[in-house]
């Protein structure tokens, strides 16, 4: 990883890497290569106390107007009120995918792994194993799916309360400043991309490429247990269930099984 932007507000010293934000400017990093299916995952401990208005961001990306993008973001909360963890995915450069969680846990009192694992088949977005949400590939009935364009990781913390917190009603409480996000052990068990010539090699089903065996084609039962159990009882919002949204015509992967 390396500093991208506000580096007078952030460091990286050996795997850990630090970012700030305050009323001048938020801070951000990125990889250093791209990536093309695989494991992306890291530890990450959240702002404490009153963190409404400021998004931590952790994601994948290509470039461009056609990018895809798989997104973690950790959106901030008054003090006492949970935080909201965002997930979403674009597809040449589509998104409006968003799926919403709290966790069970303090993410502010520890480090804990948030983990994408993309593949040919399907993306799992993991918090501390368990998975939270499916988005599988069913590009053959003409949904996208991000399998073309190799993606960077990113890390960002930014002021975002015109929207992050109760829609921006609770605006971001400077006199908390420095906010200050903890990131450790990043790590990438993935594909490297090289090119549109990379894409047959990392979708090829060998051994070296371990994402693409069977164990990884589908979810576990145990995983697919863990799956519902926190849907059930931490899902805040659903596009797919948002019908007002999308005038009642839902997206069609809404409609195919995502386990």
């Amino acid at each position: 990883m390396y500093l991208t932007w506000g580096v007078q507000h952030a460091s990286i010293i050996g795997e850990d890497l630090h970012l700030v934000l305050d009323k001048s400017s938020g801070s951000a990093a990125r990889s250093k290569r791209s990536f093309l299916f695989g494991s992306i995952e890291m530890l990450i401990k959240l702002i404490p106390g009153n963190s409404a208005g400021v998004v931590t961001a952790y994601y994948l990306s290509s470039e461009g107007s056609q990018h895809d993008e798989i997104d973690f973001e950790f959106l901030g909360n008054s003090t006492g009120q949970p935080y909201t963890v965002n997930t979403n995915i674009y597809t040449q450069g589509k998104g409006n995918k968003e799926q919403q969680f709290h966790l069970w846990f303090d993410p502010t009192a520890d480090f804990h792994n948030y983990t994408i694992h993309w593949n040919p088949t399907e993306i799992v977005w993991y918090v501390d194993s368990m998975p939270i949400r499916v988005f599988r590939n069913y590009e053959n009935e003409g949904i996208s799916y991000p399998n073309k364009q190799g993606m960077r990781v990113y890390t960002s913390l930014w002021n975002a309360d015109d929207w992050a917190t109760r829609g921006g009603l609770v605006k971001t409480d400077w006199s908390n400043a420095p906010f200050k996000v903890d990131f450790h052990r990043f790590r990438a068990r993935a594909c490297k991309w090289n090119g549109a010539a990379t894409i047959n090699q990392c979708a090829a089903n060998v051994k070296a490429n371990w994402w693409t065996s069977s164990k990884y084609k589908q979810l576990s039962y145990g995983n697919i247990r863990q799956l519902i159990w926190v849907r059930k009882n931490f899902m805040t919002y659903d596009y797919c269930k948002d019908y007002k949204r999308f005038n009642g015509h839902i997206p069609h992967e809404c409609f195919k099984t995502q386990l």
